[in-house]
């Protein structure tokens, strides 16, 4: 299964972009979003930063994923 994960842009270089997210950050392209900029969060998928998306719904979707892993570390799920 592929889903994209919410990111917040933390700084720019031309077209790639440093993300963060769970306080982990990476380089991803902004090809497809050229308009975004630093302190937007945006969808990454496979390396690149697919929709600008508005913060409130990011930091839903990442409380979301949160309370997933907690749930499948707490009843032992396996690849947790």
């Amino acid at each position: 299964m592929c889903l994209a994960v919410p990111a917040k842009i933390v700084s720019l270089a031309g077209m790639t972009a440093e993300v963060e997210t769970g306080g982990v950050t990476k380089k991803v392209s902004i090809d497809l979003v050229p308009e975004a900029e630093i302190n937007d969060y945006v969808l990454v998928h496979a390396g690149f930063a697919i929709q600008v998306i508005d913060e409130e719904e990011a930091l839903k979707t990442l409380e979301l994923f949160k309370e997933i892993l907690e749930h499948e570390v707490s009843e032992g799920v396996n690849g947790a």
